[in-house]
């Protein structure tokens, strides 16, 4: 059974997207605590989604996100301007001054080369998005005035303070009212839950708004750590799964919470930091849908890449309506996005196709 999504005709947004947009400070090929300049970036693991559907797939896209009304928030607003994700959605919050009460997010983030792993260290805290909360966006103009055919959120944004977690709370419950597909990518990262109660407060949060997801996307880490299932077969130090041990566990969770209509994953072997066997799985109405392995892909940037997954994976549901489409349209995006530098996608939906059909790497003239 295909999921019941809005015509595009009778929208304003094929995707609308909440979460944090940071500043990415990028030193390239080097260290960061030895750099002496960095490339500037926009980035965030729900924005991603919306940039990738926008700029890749040529979708209508926006964020709902918050920024400082400065030098700082508009260099953000610009840069995902020229991604092409509308900002009508956009919060500006009164610069204090000095980032006392409320600032930008900063993520500096090396890309990792061989044995050597990528290292991202935000500087986020107090942010603009961090403080939105309930009632700060009107859900109901957003989804039924104008309407949403696909929302998209994560666990990123709502591990960032008790009001985010609330504000997710709200956003998905409203997109259900009016009929809009909910995805949520799990997004599990153990420092930003450190001092916000830890394993068991990030448990509580994310199974609260699972109830209310429809398409649920997460690796290995996510599912055990932000939901709780264990399952035989995962390889912690390597970082790997196989492929029947994860349709285990998406099996387990489905029973949990029946209001899944899909759960997805990338799958990858990380053999070094630029070298990983990428593929990815999806199930979809007691079906698993497996998508072309991407043996030994090498890597530029890895961060941004399983984002990049789901927005391939969202567009082939908006346009096909299609499982396997999706999966294999998520892989082929984020193996692409992860071969350029940045967390956003430089890919067109030429070249993804080209992978799906088994294109190689020839010079294009």
């Amino acid at each position: 059974m295909s999921l019941i999504i809005k015509p595009r005709e009778s929208c304003a947004f094929d995707l609308v997207s909440l979460g944090e947009v940071m500043l990415r400070l990028d030193p390239g090929e080097g260290r960061i605590r030895t750099a002496r300049s960095f490339t500037a970036w926009e980035g965030g693991g729900e924005y991603n989604v919306a940039r990738g559907l926008r700029k890749c797939f040529g979708l209508k896209t926006a964020i709902v996100t918050a920024c400082v009304d400065n030098e700082v928030g508009h260099l953000i607003e610009d840069l995902i301007l020229q991604g092409g994700v509308q900002t009508d959605f956009l919060i500006w919050r009164q610069d204090d001054g000095i980032g006392r009460s409320v600032r930008n997010g900063l993520n500096f983030t090396e890309r990792g080369f061989g044995i050597r792993g990528a290292v991202g260290v935000p500087d986020r805290g107090n942010t603009a998005a961090s403080q939105l909360k309930p009632g700060d966006i009107d859900w109901n103009h957003l989804f039924g005035t104008l309407g949403t055919r696909w929302f998209h959120t994560g666990g990123i944004f709502a591990a960032l303070s008790e009001t985010t977690a609330a504000l997710t709370i709200e956003a998905v419950e409203a997109a259900h009212r009016h009929g809009t597909i909910v995805s949520y990518d799990l997004n599990y990262r153990p420092s930003l839950w450190k001092n916000f109660g830890g394993l068991s407060r990030a448990r509580e949060i994310n199974r609260n708004i699972a109830q209310h997801v429809d398409v649920m996307i997460g690796n290995e880490e996510d599912y055990t750590a932000a939901l709780g299932f264990d399952v035989q077969g995962v390889d912690q130090t390597y970082a790997t799964i196989e492929s029947d041990a994860f349709k285990r566990m998406i099996e387990a969770a489905v029973r949990k919470f029946p209001n899944f209509k899909v759960a997805a994953t990338t799958l990858r072997r990380v053999i070094s930091a630029t070298k990983n066997d990428w593929s990815a799985i999806l199930w979809h109405d007691g079906r698993f849908h497996d998508s072309l392995k991407y043996a030994e892909l090498e890597i530029l940037d890895r961060v941004g890449g399983g984002d990049s997954f789901a927005s391939g994976l969202v567009f082939g549901f908006l346009e096909f309506n299609d499982p396997q489409q999706a999966v294999e349209y998520g892989a082929a995006h984020g193996a692409l996005v992860s071969t350029t530098p940045g967390d956003t996608s430089m890919a067109t939906r030429n070249e993804v196709e080209k992978q799906i059909a088994g294109s190689g790497a020839r010079i294009v003239r």
